[in-house]
């Protein structure tokens, strides 16, 4: 079937296009206007509402809140519960081990931060940038970076009503141009626009491969006398190996709940290693399960997150845009906390553009966010927590927490005995063949303290067209079946913390399967598989999870 001719798109101009409505994306939307009320400001969000696709522990900083909205304090907002106690614990199969507070390095310390839904904080955010002029466009998925002489111009929202042969469905509707003098793009770790922006203007060639873990949540409703509103709680080491990096939280918030999650960074060499079933096993130790027992699982989700730090981050700025948040990679792994160097970075961004747009300026570099980002707050707390991630995965979780608690402590006094330290291959790299692995035997589901992943998935309240393309796309199939299966042993069956991927025996040979329905947006594929053969992109707008409170 032939469709016609496509129609050109139409377009909206504006000053300023930001492509995200997380922390970072809302926060420069918001200084924007703070600065230059009469600049137009639009922000365009692939989830069906602000906050839908917003996925965090969260545990909050509060530096970025007081320096771009310091009146939050005072208001009935989303923030009720301060943190009032810190424990970290080195975990075995059956026992724990609490590290005493004077030992962590007080970059760790939680003391003055506050537990919340992450999601609550940018539709406060949005609520704040909305009545300032700024448009927002939830359910609009930006597809495309439009360039003109090789400087970003803006972005093209998705089509609308394509079937997944390809042919235009009844109320097809074209994508919109959203044209800038400027754009930023907030899309969170491993945005599929800001991946390509980094390619083309090759923003990563004085830096070091970014690295990326796999954060799970999941928020229960646990029974009151288990409950210690204020409570912040880590671990690290069982389930997981000492050459396997990763850790957890629980977090102890508002109504009786409690945020549990659990991380595992993707430089795993095991690829019969499941994050999803290694975050099932991790609920039976019994330090978790005396909290969770007798409660009730309400939410699940996962993300990637940005783990490289300090010496991953790429060049922040190119002709007409820039990289804010976790797109840049402004996360803290140490402290899991990214919230405020987003919204720092979102504050930045825009002083500097607002400048650029005040000189009469278009569509060249701002150069100045480059140039500053490092010596202020986003920088110096990068800076501190730079060699926690290479000396973990160089040495191991117990050599290498203690060498990185170390190192923190010395670069309190300015100085560390290890320099900057590189991260070495990229994450899809890491992976040993099948043949040199043991597989692992995971314990079935019980249904009350662990569950399966389709379940989980149906509390994300994911949901997509099901009529539409396929948005994870497979390069070469041929390569798929006898390198992915037939040398890795078909990971992507259980990186995926969704079950979008299985292998199938058909015919006496395997088959890939694409569950496109299921994806919660994590980016893992597109991350881990070892020879970067599946790409994310995003699917119809609105599509994906619908997280109400995670």
């Amino acid at each position: 079937m032939t469709e016609p001719q496509m129609p050109a798109r139409e377009a909206m101009e504006f000053d300023v296009v930001v492509v995200g409505a997380g922390p970072a994306g809302l926060a420069a939307a918001i200084r924007l206007k703070q600065l230059a009320p009469e600049t137009s400001v639009v922000v365009v969000e692939k989830g069906s509402e602000v906050g839908a696709h917003i996925l965090s522990g969260a545990v909050i900083d509060p530096i970025g809140l007081d320096g771009l909205l310091p009146e939050w304090r005072n208001e009935d907002s989303f923030v009720k519960t301060a943190v009032t106690e810190d424990r970290f614990y080195m975990l075995g199969r059956s026992g724990a081990w609490r590290l005493p507070n004077f030992l962590m390095p007080p970059l760790l310390s939680n003391h003055g931060n506050f537990i919340v839904s992450l999601g609550d904080v940018c539709r406060y955010l949005a609520r704040k940038a909305e009545a300032l002029g700024v448009e927002i466009y939830p359910g609009f998925a930006a597809v495309e970076t439009l360039l003109d002489n090789d400087a970003v111009v803006g972005v093209a929202t998705g089509d609308m009503g394509v079937a997944k042969d390809g042919h235009h469905k009844a109320g097809f509707a074209r994508g919109m141009e959203l044209r800038g003098k400027y754009t930023v793009f907030a899309e969170g770790a491993r945005g599929s626009l800001s991946k390509g922006l980094i390619i083309r203007f090759d923003l990563a060639r004085d830096s070091e491969p970014q690295k990326f873990g796999l954060g799970l949540k999941e928020l229960w409703q646990v029974v009151p006398e288990k409950h210690q509103a204020g409570l912040v709680q880590h671990t690290v080491g069982w389930p997981l190996d000492n050459r396997t990096g990763g850790g957890s939280f629980l977090y102890h918030f508002a109504d009786n709940l409690v945020a549990v999650g659990f991380v595992v960074h993707l430089n795993y060499e095991n690829p019969y290693l499941s994050p999803f079933e290694e975050f099932q096993r991790f609920k039976t130790h019994p330090l978790i399960r005396d909290t969770l027992s007798g409660g009730r699982r309400i939410g699940y989700g996962a993300r990637a997150i940005a783990e490289g730090g300090w010496q991953s981050v790429p060049r922040v700025a190119f002709p007409g845009g820039v990289l804010v948040g976790c797109a840049a990679g402004f996360l803290n792994v140490p402290r899991i906390k990214g919230s405020h160097n987003a919204i720092l970075s979102g504050m930045q961004a825009a002083e500097h553009i607002a400048a650029a747009l005040a000189a009469g300026r278009a569509h060249d570099e701002v150069s100045g966010y480059e140039a500053v980002w490092r010596a202020s707050p986003i920088g110096r707390d990068l800076k501190q927590a730079r060699n926690a991630k290479p000396l973990w995965s160089k040495f191991g979780t117990l050599a290498g927490i203690a060498l990185g608690g170390f190192d923190m402590w010395t670069n309190r006094l300015g100085f560390s005995l290890f320099g900057t330290l590189p991260h070495g291959k990229p994450d899809f790299a890491t992976l040993n063949a099948a043949a040199a692995c043991q597989p692992i035997a995971y314990p079935k589901p019980d249904g009350k303290l662990t569950f399966d992943r389709l379940s989980s998935v149906y509390l994300s309240n994911t949901n997509h067209e099901e009529d539409q393309p396929v948005h994870l796309l497979v390069g070469d199939r041929d390569l798929q079946t006898s390198s992915e299966h037939d040398v890795y042993g078909g990971p992507s069956a259980r990186y995926c913390p969704a079950g979008v991927y299985e292998w199938v025996e058909e015919g006496g040979a395997p088959r890939f399967v694409i569950n496109a329905q299921n994806c919660v947006h994590c980016k893992t594929c597109d991350i881990k598989d070892p020879n970067q053969n599946i790409t994310w992109v995003p699917p119809e707008g609105g599509g994906g999870p619908n997280y109400p409170n995670m």
